[in-house]
């Protein structure tokens, strides 16, 4: 028997196979994470069918549609069959939980399979999203790793969510550094409602554990922009400052860049990239950056960055300071994430799982900032701004 299930509920259900029934370019903008893509017609089919739907009548555009479907049934069956083993459960939607869905899950249906269908489709996904990530106020802490370049902050980041903690990884899920040449050499960047439902995603999953973590990240990442929500628990959440030498900044800012590019000529890129600097450095120094590029003197080039721009730019101090609840010296990351490990678990918001948010509406809750020079409205952060 065929379920139909809110948004919600198909998020309850654990290990279920997901399935867009909607066309690989309505799957390639955005879609439930996770979800595989089972189209029942078509990019081509689906402009067919909607033609012939304006253009002559919505019964010869099903007939049109029946027709482009029937050869293709037994191949999207066992395309299913294949990620979804016997007994396993399979939630299917469409653009709006229309005929596409319907049709797909009455076959499944009649050919054995545990079905649910999303009332509303993905449409309704996109709501509940949006109301989450856009309008509401999130329940959880945030613990925000602070701190100049190169210290670290990703890497500690990542070595925590192996122990367990619940990270928010914006640069990853935006597929963006976050800085000058935060593309050089990476794919391309999600669609802005994708990067929502990632984030999404991953602050749903962090409820039961009450807060999480995450960098401290200007509002805008290349060209996609942070909820204003999450800025704001950003803003109020508890602050680690990361801090260590210039050497060993370097050393892992070069590292960063440069892993798995030994075989790229990323040269063009970073030279391309350098050039947005000029209205900030001057023409005299983007010149000398891109002559240590050219070069291949790539640590001194860095090293010029941090010292005559990065650094300037953020004012994070390079020692502890009383304004952050916690300042780590990351010079030997696995000290430094122990510390910040001890930090979580003795919170109080630590474990106590939170649920949902508390609408505010839309840009509300970032009312009282003023912003900063060059900021997008309702960014409201203490010291890191948006960057070139």
């Amino acid at each position: 028997m065929i379920k139909n299930i809110s948004v919600e509920e198909a998020l309850g259900i654990g290990g279920a196979v997901i399935v867009d029934v909607r066309s690989e370019g309505e799957y390639g903008d955005t879609t439930i994470p996770g979800a595989i893509n089972v189209p029942l017609l078509n990019n081509e089919e689906r402009a067919r069918v909607g033609t012939v739907y304006k253009q002559v009548s919505p019964a010869a555009a099903r007939r049109l549609g029946m027709e482009l479907i029937s050869p293709k049934l037994v191949e999207m069956v066992n395309t299913i069959e294949s990620k979804a083993v016997p007994g396993k459960k399979v939630i299917l939607f469409c653009w709006r939980g229309g005929l596409r869905s319907q049709f797909v899950s009455y076959v499944l249906d009649l050919m054995g399979f545990d079905v649910y269908r999303i009332n509303g489709g993905y449409k309704a996904y996109r709501r509940y999203v949006n109301t989450y990530v856009n309008e509401s106020e999130l329940p959880h802490r945030a613990v925000v790793a602070h701190g100049l370049t190169g210290v670290g902050k990703t890497l500690v980041l990542r070595e925590l969510l192996k122990m367990g903690m619940p990270v928010l990884d914006l640069e990853g899920l935006a597929v963006h550094r976050g800085s000058v040449y935060g593309k050089v050499g990476l794919p391309p960047s999600p669609t802005q409602k994708h990067f929502e439902a990632l984030i999404f995603e991953e602050i749903k999953r962090a409820e039961e554990k009450g807060i999480f973590l995450v960098e401290c990240e200007s509002r805008r990442l290349g060209r996609l922009l942070v909820p204003v929500p999450l800025m704001k628990a950003m803003k109020n959440g508890y602050r680690i400052l990361l801090y260590a030498p210039l050497e060993v900044r370097i050393r892992r800012s070069v590292e960063e860049y440069m892993a798995g590019m030994q075989e790229k000529d990323i040269v063009p890129q970073l030279l391309e990239a350098t050039s947005a600097l000029v209205r900030y450095l001057g023409n005299k120094k983007v010149e000398m950056l891109n002559s240590f590029i050219a070069e291949g003197q790539i640590e001194r080039a860095v090293e010029f960055l941090l010292v005559e721009y990065y650094d300037p730019l953020y004012k994070y101090p390079d020692s502890p300071a009383p304004e952050y609840h916690l300042s780590v010296d990351t010079t030997d990351i696995k000290s430094a994430v122990d510390k910040i490990y001890e930090f979580v678990i003795g919170l109080a918001e630590y474990n106590v799982s939170v649920s949902g948010g508390v609408p505010i509406g839309n840009w509300e809750g970032s009312k009282e900032c003023k912003g900063i020079k060059r900021d997008v409205p309702g960014n409201c952060r203490r010291e890191h701004q948006n960057t070139p």
